[in-house]
């Protein structure tokens, strides 16, 4: 009788691989999805720690740095706006505090999609001699931008402080106005995860066109400066005004185009994760 339950144990662990599993799971393959996510939550959190570390292992500064950098991109805006070479529109608070915030915002999305790309090529020897969930990286890799948000918003704290600003009650809301652009980088990163093992320059034409686009975002300007009709259809302006209006002023300036941002964001993330999930066991084949 014992033999049989030791039997009945074994089978009921045992993974069955067959050609297009996932696709005959049909819809039902968004709750497996997403229970393997909320399985492998342990592994993200020690991911997130190990490349954290390794990360300022050996600087000098050590995480001085992702605070050094937004002071660096701010000093330099401000000294061109003085010398005459750029004209930024006056804005309604200190330029520093509203620099400060757009930046926060933005190197979520440029920290997490650059790390999101890297990350399965970074792991490659453990990709191949290990079967888990490959979509733990991506998620980890996210995860360190989280990180780093979180100490620049109080860095922001400490700047309403300095210069004597009241924020608004609507900025309880900063968090959950966040979470679009959020969910945007983990879906371009799953993507660009899975082309980078194919393709290895995307990482570094990632990175180039993150600092791009950061020049075509309103990060280190007020919306009243983009001129041109072309600039405003860029969906990450809505995405990076609408947390710093409402940590500001308490009203959302574009609520349409957030609204059409948001929704653009969410298809991003459950194709990215569809097919990610759907090309996984091929991954270690590329690498």
């Amino acid at each position: 009788m014992k033999e049989c339950d030791q039997m009945d144990e074994i089978n009921h662990k045992t993974t069955i691989y067959e050609p297009n599993k996932y696709l005959k799971r049909g819809i039902k393959i968004w709750k497996d999805m997403f229970l393997e996510l909320m399985e492998s939550r342990e592994l993200v959190w020690r991911l997130f720690v190990r490349n954290l570390s390794a990360k300022y292992r050996q600087s000098i500064l050590g995480y001085v740095w992702f605070l050094l950098m937004p002071f660096i991109a701010i000093g330099t805006f401000m000294y061109l706006n003085r010398v005459g070479i750029v004209n930024i529109d006056t804005v309604d608070i200190p330029y520093p505090l509203f620099a400060l915030i757009g930046l926060t915002i933005w190197q979520l999305f440029s920290t997490g999609i650059v790390s999101g790309t890297n990350s399965i090529v970074s792991a490659g020897s453990m990709v191949v001699k290990i079967n888990f969930p490959r979509e733990s990286l991506v998620f980890s890799s996210m995860a360190q931008g989280l990180f780093e948000f979180m100490v620049k918003s109080v860095l922001i704290v400490i700047f309403f402080f300095i210069f004597k600003v009241v924020p608004s009650p609507w900025g309880l809301l900063f968090p959950v106005a966040v979470l679009p652009i959020i969910i945007l980088t983990v879906g371009l990163s799953l993507i660009l995860s899975l082309v980078n093992g194919v393709l290895r320059d995307t990482a570094n034409a990632v990175s180039l066109l993150t600092t791009f686009l950061m020049f075509l975002t309103p990060v280190l300007y007020p919306i009243s400066a983009t001129k041109s009709i072309y600039l405003k259809l860029n969906p990450l302006i809505p995405l990076v005004n609408t947390p710093r209006d409402l940590l500001v002023y308490g009203s959302i300036k574009e609520p349409v185009e957030f609204c059409v941002a948001t929704i653009i964001s969410v298809v991003v993330l459950l194709c990215a994760w569809r097919i990610f999930h759907l090309v996984e066991t091929k991954i270690p084949e590329r690498l």
